[in-house]
């Protein structure tokens, strides 16, 4: 019942409105980056079977056919892309920012795949490596060949080695080579975005990476790709409570495209269910529809802007099973202002010891969805249906709940990867809902 109460005193007394995106993140490629900025790209695992590891593109299969999910954000980290954990130097003036990889094509032999070796000692200039970014470009074409939308998303936290992009860090220059060269490479390709960078936090000078993310939005534009939605990060890990009080929406409202407008530019938020936000405990304290997703709405609509909710989520609680619905049901209730959501994290982990995985219990063709999922991913757009329409099924997980918090020593990067947050590995995603179907009951 209080389920139901929530939802009406929110005003959201239906979910026939709907956010047009919605969907997952399908992690791997980013296993191994800190939010110091730091990789270790020994612990990469893309999401695909074809490298041996876990099969993305089953799961996104199956999130569109059988849940109707039609997004996917794809995390990876700088590092990777150049195979290089050392910082790019600047671009030499006159440097082509034509990818050299837009026109390869490689087959991959199962089992068979690693990343290219890291180069930490040569100073390197920033390209894409042909042989990483191809296998990256395979997640990313495999993502689209769903019919999906799907997320560019540069997980660094506005950092390499520790440092800030254009702070102490590489310059803006060496980011938005890195933005034109995968602009370049995605210019005439429909359903994309780019989300330039996953949760940038301590962040010295707002203004300066306001200018920084101007510099990349340019040279995004300017490299063709003129269509494509790109996503603008705040300052506190991008958090939706504090995007408008720590100065991040006003001044990231002026960036602008090269002619002027704000065609295409959203703001990229996240928001997590737990006591401090972090992702990193299993309780939730409340959906936080009233001091932040209502709030952030106002603006929104005052400043005729947009934002994607691209990470979110809480823990396997059940004081998460019904925030995470409302949440998302706010979210759904408010498609003028918010373009749509996507949970943390399927992909690379595991759907059984990963505390808040969304990953689907079994093997293609016969996938089994989390209960957070089926009920709040997936049933707040269909009116409680839940998900897998194919065989109506769901399945919420018991392992986790209860246990000590996972430390930074502790994390598994084989079938169980976790981001590294304050020194503790990041248990991101919501779990809400099944639970929020027998209140509803009750």
């Amino acid at each position: 019942m209080f389920f139901i109460l929530a939802l009406v005193s929110y005003g959201v007394g239906s979910v026939a409105a709907v956010s047009s995106l919605a969907g997952v993140n399908i992690a791997g490629f980013d296993f191994g980056v800190e939010i110091t900025g730091t990789a270790n790209l020994n612990n990469a695992q893309g999401p695909l079977k074809a490298l041996g590891n876990s099969d993305g593109l089953a799961q996104m299969q199956h999130f569109v056919k059988n849940d109707g999910l039609n997004m996917f954000r794809l995390p990876v980290s700088w590092q990777f892309l150049i195979a290089s954990e050392t910082p790019p130097t600047n671009p030499t003036n006159g440097t082509s920012i034509k990818s050299t990889t837009s026109s390869t094509k490689i087959t991959i032999k199962t089992g068979t795949f690693r990343p290219r070796a890291a180069n930490n000692t040569a100073a390197n200039s920033g390209a894409l490596d042909p042989t990483n970014f191809a296998q990256y470009d395979t997640l990313v074409q495999s993502c689209l060949g769903t019919g999906a939308t799907c997320v560019i998303d540069i997980h660094n936290y506005a950092r390499f080695n520790n440092k800030v992009i254009g702070q102490g860090g590489p310059s803006d220059e060496a980011f938005a080579f890195l933005w034109s060269q995968i602009a370049t490479k995605y210019a005439t390709t429909p359903n994309l975005i780019f989300g330039l960078m996953n949760e940038p936090h301590d962040i010295p000078s707002l203004p300066t990476w306001t200018t920084t993310v101007q510099k990349a939005v340019s040279a995004i534009r300017l490299a063709g790709a003129i269509t494509q939605t790109i996503l603008l990060p705040g300052t506190d890990f991008t958090g939706a409570q504090t995007f408008i009080s720590n100065g991040s929406a006003r001044n990231l409202s002026t960036v602008h495209n090269p002619d002027g407008s704000n065609t295409s530019l959203a703001f990229d938020v996240h928001k997590y269910l737990d006591v401090d936000g972090s992702g990193t405990h299993t309780e939730c304290v409340g959906d936080h529809v009233k001091d932040t997703f209502e709030p952030l709405a106002r603006f929104l609509r005052e400043e005729g802007r947009m934002a994607l909710l691209s990470e979110t989520g809480g823990g396997n609680d059940t004081s998460c099973l019904a925030a995470f619905c409302t949440t998302i049901a706010f979210i759904n209730a408010n498609p003028d202002v918010y373009l749509g959501y996507a949970g943390w994290a399927a992909g690379g982990f595991s759907p059984d010891t990963y505390n808040l995985t969304m990953t689907p219990q079994g093997s293609n063709g016969s996938f089994v969805d989390q209960q957070i999922v089926s009920q709040c991913l997936v049933g707040q757009r269909n009116g409680g249906e839940g998900g897998n329409r194919t065989n109506g099924t769901s399945r919420i997980q018991s392992p986790g709940i209860g246990s000590p918090p996972v430390t930074a020593t502790t994390k598994e990067f084989t079938g169980g990867a976790g981001r590294v947050r304050d020194g503790r590995v990041l248990g991101l995603l919501g779990w809400a809902s099944g639970m929020a179907l027998g209140l509803s009951v009750l």
